[in-house]
């Protein structure tokens, strides 16, 4: 498995780069796990704007889904005919959210690019991947995914606070990408986002081999977040950036 990060800003995009966004890949198949404000400037970048064949929503806050109405327009419109249509996949009421954001005046909406399909807990089968849903704790309907292929496991947390439904998702991960958004000695949110040592925590209980961690806000210090990380997990740690890529084998890390 390959993972290129698309965007890493959390809440919003940051003076670098995009807000969350990352391209999953194995044998040809790719999805985009979140479509934040910019990604599709990253997505861009890679050249494969056309070559998607699903995106993966894990929740339906601005900064993971909004660029879909852009990628909407891209796919529709291109000069030599529309792209063919593809899944988007996001907790219920996704294709509603979009299209209420798009402002598409006529029925079909979004639903003439995309096929939306709504998220159920547990196990699903997207191309190549098995895929394993875990809820977890914030403030609208949020998931964090886990991708199986051949022996290698990758797990991605979207947006979370404290939870067991995070440590299975990230159980023995190779690849543990996990939100870290709060300083500890801030007032955090219970049930929002993670602090870097809660980050940290969660990857050892889970046994993860590898974390990075993501969704920094640009006011965020990303050396202190590192830090506290540190301080709770003994592993490789290091910060996610823009254009970074991890290419994932069993036992890596």
């Amino acid at each position: 498995m390959r993972v290129t990060v698309l965007g890493c800003s959390g809440s919003f995009p940051g003076p670098e780069g995009a807000a969350s966004s990352y391209l999953l890949e194995v044998d040809g198949f790719r999805v985009v796990l979140d479509m934040g404000s910019g990604a599709l400037t990253a997505l861009q970048r890679t050249g494969h704007l056309y070559d998607v064949d699903a995106v993966l929503l894990s929740h339906l806050h601005a900064d993971h889904c909004l660029d879909v109405c852009g990628y909407y327009v891209a796919r529709k419109y291109r000069p030599e005919g529309p792209a063919p249509r593809i899944p988007v996949y996001g907790p219920a009421g996704v294709h509603e959210r979009l299209d209420t954001a798009y402002r598409y005046p006529a029925p079909a909406g979004l639903a003439e690019t995309f096929e939306f399909r709504e998220w159920t807990e547990g196990t699903h089968t997207i191309g190549p991947f098995r895929l394993t849903l875990r809820p977890v704790w914030h403030p609208v309907e949020a998931y964090a995914m886990r991708f199986e292929h051949d022996g290698t496991a990758f797990a991605y947390s979207g947006d979370s606070s404290v939870g067991d439904g995070l440590v299975e998702a990230a159980r023995d991960a190779d690849l543990f990408l996990c939100e870290a958004s709060l300083l500890s000695e801030w007032n955090e949110p219970d049930g929002v986002h993670l602090t870097g040592r809660q980050a940290g925590e969660h990857a050892t209980r889970a046994g993860a081999r590898r974390l990075v961690l993501t969704h920094l806000p640009p006011w965020t210090p990303g050396d202190r977040i590192l830090a506290e990380a540190r301080d709770t997990y003994h592993g490789e740690v290091e910060l996610a950036r823009p254009g970074a890529v991890y290419d994932i084998a069993s036992g890596s890390g």
